[in-house]
C-alpha cells in the first residue's frame, strides 16, 4: 500500500511529510523545493491488543508506546503541482506519473490562504484556499482523461472489430492506475454507457476518467496551518463549500516540533495524542513555543495537530482496512522470542484464507481452519476478520 502525498507548491507539503515520516527532506519556501519524489514510512496509529492479552508486545515492523501500536505505511511525496499540470507545466506529468502506484491520496493545502494558485506566498488570507480543491481534482481528472483519450479512436474501433468485451479490454488498458474489470463494468453501467465505444462521446470519456479517479485515487484534505490566524474561518468555508469531501485540519510545522522535541528527548510525546510532557532541559523561548501548540493547537482542534488523524483516516476511513495481529492460542511469540511482533493492514470484508494466504502463501495454500485467538473460537476459511483480530491459522504440512 503506498499513500502519495499531494498538493500546490509551498503549501507546506514536504513539512507534512516529514511530519509524518521524520525523513530528511528539503523544506523551503520556494516552489519545486521538491523536484523527485521523496519515499518514507509514515505510522497508522492502532490499539494493540497486547494490553488485553495481558503481555507486552515487541514489534519486529514499527513500534508500540503505552499501548499504541504504529503500524509501517509506505509515502509518497511528489512536487508541488500548478495549473496545467497534466498539460506538463511545471514538469506537472512527470510528478502526476509518479503517482501511479498510489492507493489513496492526501491533498495538502495552504487552510490560512497565504499562498497563490503559483505556489508564491501573498497575504493572509487572501487567496481562497477552496480553489485549489477544484485545482487538484481538476488536474487529476484531466489526467486520467489523457490517458484514456490517447489514441482512443483506434482502441475503440479494435473493440468493435474484434468484438472484444469493452470491460476486459478497458481494464487492462487502465490497469496501471489500478482499474479492474469489476470498477469497470461497475462505472461503465452507472454512467449507462452503451456497450460500443465508438458511439462515446468526448464528455463520456471525461466522466468515465473522472470516475476511474475518484475510485482508484481517493482523496483526504488536510487544511494545513490551521494554526494561523484566519484559517480557522476558512477550514468552516470548506467543510460548507465541500460536504462531501473528508477535510481534516493539521498543523503539519506543529507535529513536526512536537515529533523533534520528542526525538531528542526533550518531551513525552504520542503522535495524535493532545498533550505532552516536558522531561528535558528547555530555555524559555522552547518553553513558549511548545506552550503556544499545546494551546493554540492540540488542546484547540479534536484531532490535536491532525497530522496522524490524517493518515488514519486514510487508512481505516477511506480505504477501509482493518489491522489484524497473528498469534497462537497457547503462544504469542515468534521464534525469537518477540511477542505479537507483527500487524498486518488488510482490506476490510477480508478472510481467515485471505489473512493466511497475506501471511505467506504456503499458509494460504495448506489452510486448515484459524482460530480467534481472543474468544477462543475455531473458524473456517470464510470467516470474515474483524479490526484488531488476533488470529491463528493451522495449516497442514
Amino acid at each position: 500500500m503506498i499513500i502519495g502525498v499531494v498538493g500546490k507548491a509551498n503549501v507546506g507539503k514536504s513539512t507534512f511529510f516529514k511530519a509524518l515520516t521524520l525523513a530528511d527532506v528539503e523544506i523551503a519556501n520556494y516552489p519545486f523545493a521538491t523536484i523527485k519524489p521523496n519515499h518514507g514510512i509514515g505510522f497508522v496509529k492502532v490499539k494493540c491488543v497486547d494490553e488485553e492479552l495481558g503481555v507486552q508486545c515487541n514489534p519486529r515492523e514499527g513500534f508500540c508506546v503505552n499501548h499504541k501500536r504504529f503500524v509501517p505505511v509506505d509515502i509518497i511525496d511528489v512536487a508541488g503541482l500548478v495549473p496545467g499540470a497534466h498539460e506538463g507545466k511545471g514538469m506537472g506529468s512527470q510528478f502526476l506519473n509518479d503517482l501511479n502506484g498510489a492507493d489513496a491520496l492526501i491533498h495538502v493545502i495552504d487552510c490560512s490562504g497565504s499562498t497563490n494558485e503559483k505556489g508564491e506566498p501573498v497575504n493572509k488570507c487572501s487567496y481562497d484556499p477552496a480553489k485549489d480543491v477544484e485545482f487538484l481534482e481538476e488536474e487529476l481528472d484531466f489526467w486520467y482523461f489523457d490517458i484514456l483519450k490517447k489514441g482512443w479512436e483506434k482502441f475503440a474501433r479494435q473493440i468493435q472489430q474484434e468484438q472484444q468485451d469493452i470491460v476486459k479490454a478497458l481494464a487492462k488498458q487502465l490497469s496501471g492506475v489500478g482499474v479492474s474489470e469489476d470498477l469497470c463494468k461497475k462505472i461503465i453501467n452507472q454512467l449507462s454507457l452503451s456497450g460500443q465505444p465508438v458511439s462515446w462521446s468526448e464528455k463520456d470519456l471525461f466522466n468515465l476518467a473522472s470516475e476511474f479517479r475518484k475510485a482508484t485515487k481517493p482523496m483526504i484534505i488536510a487544511a494545513n496551518k490551521i494554526d494561523v490566524p484566519g484559517a480557522e474561518d476558512n477550514y468552516k468555508r470548506l467543510r460548507e463549500t465541500f460536504p462531501h469531501l473528508t477535510i481534516i485540519p493539521c498543523s503539519a510545522e506543529s507535529e513536526l516540533a512536537l515529533k523533534e522535541a520528542a526525538k531528542h528527548r526533550l518531551i513525552e510525546y504520542i503522535s495524535g495524542e493532545k498533550d505532552f510532557k516536558i522531561t528535558g532541559d528547555l530555555n524559555e523561548k522552547q518553553k513558549q513555543a511548545l506552550e503556544f501548540i499545546k494551546e493554540n493547537v492540540l488542546k484547540k482542534f479534536v484531532e490535536g495537530s491532525g497530522v496522524q488523524a490524517i493518515i488514519n483516516n486514510v487508512i481505516f476511513g477511506v480505504l477501509e482496512y482493518i489491522a489484524i495481529f497473528p498469534g497462537g492460542i497457547n503462544k504469542l511469540e515468534d521464534q525469537y522470542g518477540n511477542v505479537l511482533p507483527d500487524c498486518f493492514l488488510i482490506p476490510k470484508n477480508s478472510t481467515a484464507l485471505d489473512f493466511a494466504y497475506k501471511i505467506h502463501s504456503d499458509l494460504g495454500d495448506k489452510f486448515i481452519r484459524a482460530i480467534d485467538v481472543k474468544t477462543k473460537m475455531t473458524v473456517g476459511k470464510e470467516h470474515l476478520l474483524k479490526h484488531r483480530d488476533v488470529i491463528e491459522i493451522i495449516s497442514g504440512k
